[in-house]
């Protein structure tokens, strides 16, 4: 018995289902997780000694790699000097002054501990801001675990094939309508059905990455920008994943398109917990303790994410890596798509910044309904390929790829010759 199927025995008799997030437990594609001990550059390592390139890149924010030493060093330095306050630090403004100066539309952000706890609490602020309660989410954008959002998610929702989740409140679900990703037909439609002056908020993933990675069609951010201005909408971009990975200003500056409000994780933690909102100085004021609605957390600002996510944020500033990582994940998707015609199998990619995915499709995917028209029996011969020959996929069709700067020339070579000898020995 290898050491991680051992470790898969053990962690179901104490974390449900052997894992802390769902999406890892492998119950869509089959089989067992590795159980990772290490990483380094653009591989990790399981305890039962194999490698694999890592396409997952921790879920998007190893924007840099495993173990790179500016970031490690940063962790260090301000582990000597304790771990957590829960008071302010100097570095809590510094970080803060840093993202305020290079994100679109952000002049103030409040730190919290992870996406799930931004995106929730831009919503909050977004309700209190304005006096309503509904909101508009669209199918397959997956906003993190907050009642309101668990409906028609993406990311591990889709996955489980889950539509919404027991234990929200059918009377807090009717708030949220959920509709197709890139229509505004229906978010129009909607907002007549239900009257544009129910709704607080407009919230979507810019650049969708919970549903596999779906491009905004032309006009849609648009369309919703101007929307939210007639009614007076707060218009929320969740750029957890696509903050810092699309552009160094997030969707919003790829897009030209600046939202109310933006929240942010991933690549801001270096690796760490963390996440943040951020918007106009007039609407983040309804924040306590200037205003009236309430948030908190102890651990939010902790010295050792901002020093990990500062480090982050300031290696991309300096090697300028966005368009690298873009011409890389497109060498790799080219690769798939000449390799998977030669076999006679149907794909389509996706690159945008340091993302990328895949559908086995014959047609271009731009909502949830066609992610899920994807030949899923395809996916999972090839996931289960790549596993066994040393390339680590999301083990999920429904989630987006991420590259990161150590996904050098070399890595990269081995990866297409280990995909070429996927199409060929296994479809």
């Amino acid at each position: 018995m290898s050491k991680s199927t051992e470790l898969v025995k053990r962690a179901e008799f104490v974390i449900p289902g052997g894992v802390n997030s769902p999406v890892r437990a492998y119950r869509s594609v089959g089989g067992n997780p590795p159980f990772i001990c290490r990483g380094e550059g653009a591989r990790i390592f399981d305890v039962d000694g194999n490698s694999y390139i890592d396409f997952v890149c921790s879920w998007g924010p190893l924007i840099h790699g495993h173990n790179h030493p500016k970031i490690k060093g940063a962790i260090v330095r301000a582990l000597e000097d304790g771990t957590s306050f829960g008071a302010p630090t100097e570095i809590e403004v510094e970080f803060a002054e840093l993202l305020t100066g290079i994100l679109p539309g952000v002049e103030m952000i409040r730190f919290v501990s992870s996406g799930t706890e931004a995106t929730m609490s831009a919503l909050r602020l977004a309700r209190g801001a304005t006096g309503r309660d509904r909101v508009i989410k669209f199918d397959g954008c997956y906003h993190g675990h907050a009642d309101s959002f668990l409906v028609q998610a993406g990311s591990g929702v889709a996955t489980f094939g889950i539509a919404g989740s027991p234990g929200v409140p059918n009377s807090l679900a009717e708030l949220t309508i959920s509709l197709p990703y890139n229509s505004l037909e229906s978010v129009e439609a909607s907002l007549g059905e239900f009257g544009a002056e129910t709704f607080a908020a407009i919230i979507v993933e810019p650049v969708a990455g919970n549903m596999g990675l779906v491009l905004p069609e032309a006009g849609f951010l648009e369309g919703l920008r101007k929307l939210c201005d007639i009614h007076g909408i707060v218009l929320i971009f969740d750029e957890v994943m696509s903050g810092f990975r699309v552009a160094v200003g997030g969707a919003a500056e790829r897009f030209s398109v600046t939202p109310d409000l933006a929240t942010y994780g991933k690549v801001i933690g270096g690796g760490l917990p963390v996440g943040a909102f951020g918007g106009k100085k007039e609407l983040m004021s309804f924040l306590a303790p200037m205003g009236p609605v309430y948030q908190a957390g102890t651990l939010s600002g902790n010295p050792l994410a901002m020093a990990a996510g500062k480090a982050s944020i300031e290696l991309l500033l300096e090697d300028k890596s966005i368009t690298r990582l873009e011409t890389q994940g497109r060498l790799l998707t080219d690769a798939l798509n000449k390799f998977a015609a030669e076999s006679g199998i149907e794909i389509v990619s996706t690159v945008c910044g340091g993302m990328f995915g895949f559908f086995f499709s014959g047609d271009r995917v731009k909502s949830f309904a066609d992610a899920k028209e994807s030949n899923q029996e395809n996916f999972l011969r090839f996931f289960h390929g790549a596993l066994k020959r040393g390339l680590y996929f999301p083990p999920s069709a429904y989630e987006a790829c991420f590259m990161s700067s150590c996904h050098d020339k070399l890595v990269l070579e081995e990866a297409i010759s280990t995909i070429a000898s996927i199409f060929r020995e296994d479809f």
